[in-house]
């Protein structure tokens, strides 16, 4: 690593269109705490959580458990599996999204094993990092994220800022404090970042497509990009490096329904989706025994949205939902208002176009499809992510399905390549 010239120098980078033209940003503020102790006390309450699910596996209920059984089950959650892991393990924006390629300006060459390019700092790992590579303290080095133009649109960019791996390395080593960000290279605002060992979040208006109606034309179209310039630095106490261990993203745009939607319970009864909660009972519909069966909710999602379209049908009944969400047609195929996106984003091979006309199966009765109206108010929705078993459920009593995640995405839960270049 470079070691430092002095801690008290302060170098800024003299950019092109001057800092006060642009808008500037704060951020929220998650604090991060790893340690040798938390990764094996995590490790230890993972391997007793596997103990416990095995036991149940083999036919233990949960009420016939310990007491210390069920304490250690409450010391962990099932879909955060690693303790440097960046997220969970359920859906996120990424489960609509990719990033197509992660690129540095310049990056630090490796150490033994331990590397830092660019994609580290994609990765979804607290313990790697993209390290500038020049001499100094990096300013004016950046770091671009492509984006593939039918994406979902982003409304938060999170930094983590440092090597947040360890106190000592988050000391040793510089961090950014101001960051100039370009959308598709035009200046775009500054980033105020807080010398804190945590992961800053910047709000923004959504950034990408709108109108994302035409996804075959969109495709053939370049990607668009962020681009993040270090401007200026909090030095580090031993060298210049400067560190950024992760930029992820959140927005909107993933699938979902309405508010109000009513999901029929295994009972029978009805329930609006936005009052289900992990671990309730669903009917879940067997197309291949033509059957009804017990599914449990094991994740749940609530994005926000702006392009929902309403089916109506001939009952005069209706649903709100997103553009990709998957619908089964009274002949057993899967069908959407962008199959394009459907079958790129989810994991059906067939999916054809909803439209007037169409037949969907009912929960009591197959209804016809009179009317389909665009909304774009921008509105909270709802989506069962995850069932124990099956792939679908029953909303206002025609039956949908959960998106199974096609394998393109952002990690080793949902996996992507992503490219570099020097």
């Amino acid at each position: 690593m470079k070691l430092k010239w002095s801690v008290y120098i302060v170098l800024l980078y003299a950019a092109v269109l001057p800092a006060q033209q642009l808008k500037v940003l704060t951020a929220s503020i998650e604090p991060l705490e790893f340690s040798k102790q938390g990764e094996k006390e995590f490790n230890d309450n993972w391997k007793a959580y596997e103990a416990i699910s095995e036991k149940m596996q083999n036919g233990i209920d949960y009420d016939d458990l310990s007491i210390q059984d069920k304490e250690a089950l409450d010391k962990v959650s099932e879909v955060h599996s690693d303790y440097w892991q960046v997220g969970t393990d359920g859906c996120s924006w990424y489960c609509g999204a990719s990033v197509a390629q992660v690129a540095a300006s310049s990056y630090l060459s490796s150490q033994g094993n331990t590397t830092y390019s660019p994609k580290n700092a994609h990765d979804f790992d607290y313990k790697s990092a993209w390290v500038e590579g020049v001499s100094g303290y990096g300013i004016g080095e950046y770091i671009t994220y492509s984006f593939p133009q039918e994406n979902p649109r982003i409304t938060t960019i999170s930094i983590v800022n440092g090597y947040v791996k360890s106190e000592k390395a988050w000391r040793a080593n510089s961090r950014v404090k101001k960051i100039k960000m370009y959308l598709d290279d035009e200046p775009y605002a500054i980033l105020m970042m807080e010398d804190k060992r945590a992961a800053h979040h910047f709000t923004v208006p959504p950034i990408g497509n709108g109108d994302r109606h035409n996804y075959d034309e969109l495709s053939k179209l370049p990607d668009w990009t962020l681009k993040f310039e270090i401007l200026e630095v909090y030095p580090g106490e031993k060298y210049e490096d400067t560190v950024i261990s992760e930029i992820y993203f959140d927005g909107i745009d993933v699938h979902c329904f309405a508010a109000g939607t009513k999901i029929t319970m295994a009972d029978t009864t009805k329930k609006n989706i936005e009052e289900l909660r992990i671990g309730d009972e669903i009917l879940s519909y067997n197309t291949s025994t033509t059957t009804y069966s017990t599914s449990v909710i094991k994740e749940l999602a609530n994005p926000v949205h702006d392009q929902l379209i309403t089916i109506t049908f001939d009952d005069q009944s209706h649903i709100t939902c997103t553009t990709d969400h998957p619908l089964l047609t009274s002949k057993g195929s899967w069908v959407s208002y962008h199959p394009a996106k459907t079958m790129r984003d989810y994991d059906y091979d067939t999916v054809e176009l909803l439209e007037v006309g169409t037949i969907l199966l009912g929960e009591n009765q197959s209804k016809r499809i009179t009317s389909i109206a665009k909304d774009i108010n921008e509105q909270l929705t709802y989506t069962i992510v995850e069932l124990d078993n099956g792939t679908n459920f029953i909303a206002n009593g025609i039956i949908v399905g959960t998106e199974p995640i096609r394998a393109v995405t952002y990690c080793k839960h949902h996996p992507l390549e992503i490219k570099e270049l020097d």
